[in-house]
Parts: C-alpha cells; structure tokens; sequence
C-alpha cells in the first residue's frame, strides 16, 4: 500500500511546487474560530431522533430530507462498485445478500436500516452496504485536551473517501464531496429527554462521533491492519458472530454507559468485527485515553497524564508508538501546533485552529466536530480544503 500511495501522490504533484510534496507542512492556522472563509463550507442542521420509536420510524424525517443526497451518494458507490466488477454483477450481489445481512444484525441496527430504505426508497441492500463502508474506510484525526481550568475538550476532523474516486478535474474524492451534504447533528431522545448527541452520515446508523453530557465523549478512528474489518465482516457473513460491529459498539456505549470508566471498559474489552481507536474523554480532569483495539482485545491504552506533562491525547490512524507512514503524517503537525498553543491557551476555538491546519485539514475532511463535556455542547461543521491541499 505503500508504494501504491507514493506513486499516487507523485503523480498528483508532479506539477505542484516542492512545498506540497509530503512530508506537507504549513504554518500553525490561528483565528480560524468561528469558521469563516474558504475552508468552510456550512454550519452542520440539527435533528432528533425518538428512541422511544420503534425502529424503522427513528430515522424517518432524517432520511426524507435527506434522500436526494444519499440517493446521489449510494449511486456513486454503486460506480465505483461497477468499475471493479463489471457488468453490474456486484451490486446484483448486493441487493440479494446484504438484505438478508440485515436480517442477522443486533437489534435495533437491521431494523433501523430497513427504515432507511423505506423512507428512502434505496434498497436495502445498499442501505446495508453504504453502513458497511464505514466499519473499515474512515480516516481521521481526534484530540482529547484539558484546558487549564480541569474542563475537557474533544475535537475530531472525519475524514472519508480514500481512493473512491479521485476527480482530477475539481482536485477532490468524489465519496467525500458527496457526503458532505450528509452530514447531521442527531440529538438522540428517550422519554423526552436528550440521551447523547452524536454527528452522523444521514443514512447511517451507527456512531463515529458523540456526546454524553457530564459524562464522556467519543470518537473513533479506523486501526490499519492484516487482520481487518474485511475479515470480521466476512466471518459474520459465514455465520462466526462472537464479535461487534464497531460502530454499533459506540452507540451502545453512548446510549448506555452512565461514566468515563464504565465506557472506556467496555470500550477495551468487547471483541470487535474491525480493529479501531477509541478516543475517549471523561468528565474529570485526566480523563482521557487512546484505546489501541486489535479485534479481540485491547493492546494499548494511553492516559492523559498531567504529571507527566501529558494534558492531551491525539490520534490519527497509526499506533501512537509507532512512526506514522510519511505519507500521511498528520500526527507530526497536530502534535507542533497542540504544543505551541500550550494548556493555557487550549480551547474549542484553538482545536478548531490545530485541525484547520494542513494536512490535518486535507481534501478527504468532511467535517469538523467540537465537543465540551461541562456544557454538553457539540457543533459541527463541514469543511473544505482548497487546493493546494494533501490528499489525505
């Protein structure tokens, strides 16, 4: 994979000045808060989803507002498909196997989705594929950081769409720009009262990105491995079911974990279809932790540490003691600008400033997600990075 991207980027920079050949830095952003200006593409709409529903009437009013653009987005999934496997053979594979997919899933997931395709008219086989996708194709770059007043903060950029789809014409992922007009805040509600926040894909049921007030924050970033999501996904496909889809795991936990040590438990000790980081904050000072998952167990958990000088965690998606691949380092970047704002001066507007920096920012960015466990705020918004810009 490697030399796959290395050649890639060659090719996409042959004509660009030296500058934005990787290692790509640029100066630490400041004053990017409140988001304005060319990097910012929208403000994220709210919406509620009813938990005291029944299931396939959840996302109802999510889904019908949006069904233009996941009709739009789940066909470009189905080019891209149609490019590997011509004739349209897979996605025949799709609309016949996926559905019965559906049918093997933990409740509420399959019942949710067959919601989705209702409300959607998508079939439900694609439905299941376009929550599939993100079991083992995000991304992205989290931070946990204590400010110096003991409030935690938590700030994610999702990135998503690697090598679906480049067009070369407008300098950009076509999966990424498509998802875009996806993005949702969801207040998930139970007997009337807010349960979690979360920022989502509309369409998509799982969690990536969410909030407990007063209690803990989360986010979760794909783990590279030999031993991957494809792998768990095909053994559930056979039957082996022992494990849990990622995804759904952060929901559950944010839908009934009461603490930051209650989820980050969990969180280190429930087999899993795909390896993931989970980047957890609490409500405490020090809580926060990276939590490094193979599949079946837990192979690392970093703390926040403030003895050590240790006042925030951040995750990218490579082992934290290992060097990330040159390629895609934006752990490097984030890191020198983390550290030049210092604990004193970190806040949601400075995070939004380190994450608006490149190749933290880069064209697969779809939005960029604040959170504040003390107020129980989360504001999202979508991004762009105009070129020059990494494409990763």
């Amino acid at each position: 994979m490697a030399s796959f991207l290395f050649l890639f980027v060659a090719a996409l920079f042959a004509h660009t000045s030296s500058q934005f050949i990787p290692p790509f830095t640029e100066d630490c952003r400041t004053g990017m808060y409140p988001p304005s200006g060319p990097t910012f593409k929208g403000a994220v709409s709210w919406y509620t989803v009813d938990l005291d529903l029944p299931p396939k009437d959840r996302w109802t009013a999510v889904v019908t507002e949006k069904k233009a653009e996941l009709v739009s987005m789940i066909q470009a999934i189905k080019d891209l498909a149609d490019a590997f496997v011509p004739d349209g053979k897979l996605i025949q594979l799709v609309d016949v196997t996926l559905p019965l997919l559906a049918k093997t899933l933990p409740y509420p997931f399959g019942q949710e989705m067959e919601g989705v395709a209702a409300a959607s008219g998508i079939p439900l086989g694609e439905v299941v594929l376009f929550n599939i996708f993100y079991e083992v194709f995000t991304v992205c770059t989290s931070v946990v950081a204590e400010d110096a007043k003991g409030n935690l903060l938590h700030a994610r950029n999702l990135d998503f769409g690697l090598f679906m789809g480049w067009d070369a014409r407008n300098k950009s992922w076509v999966v990424s720009e498509l998802l875009k007009p996806l993005v949702v805040n969801v207040d998930f509600r139970r007997n009337k009262q807010t349960l979690f926040k979360s920022t989502n894909f509309a369409g998509y049921v799982g969690m990536l990105t969410g909030i407990k007030a007063n209690a803990f924050t989360l986010t979760m970033n794909e783990r590279f491995s030999l031993d991957g999501g494809y792998i768990g996904i095909l053994e559930w496909i056979l039957g082996k079911r022992d494990g849990v889809w990622m995804s759904f795991l952060t929901r559950s936990v944010l839908e009934n974990a009461t603490s930051y040590e209650e989820a980050k438990d969990r969180l280190a000790q429930t087999k899993l279809l795909a390896p993931a980081y989970f980047i957890l904050g609490g409500n405490r000072t020090g809580q926060g932790c990276i939590i490094t998952r193979s599949r079946l167990i837990s192979l690392d958990v970093l703390e926040m540490d403030l003895k050590l000088g240790r006042w925030y965690v951040l995750e990218t998606n490579y082992d934290h003691w290992k060097d990330p691949l040159f390629l895609d380092d934006r752990r490097t970047p984030a890191i020198k600008c983390l550290n030049a704002t210092s604990q004193a001066n970190v806040s949601v507007k400075t995070l939004y400033d380190v994450l608006s920096t490149k190749p933290v920012l880069n064209k697969l960015t779809t939005y960029t997600t604040l959170m504040e466990v003390s107020a129980g705020t989360l504001e999202s918004y979508i991004r762009d990075c105009p070129s020059p810009c990494m494409p990763w």
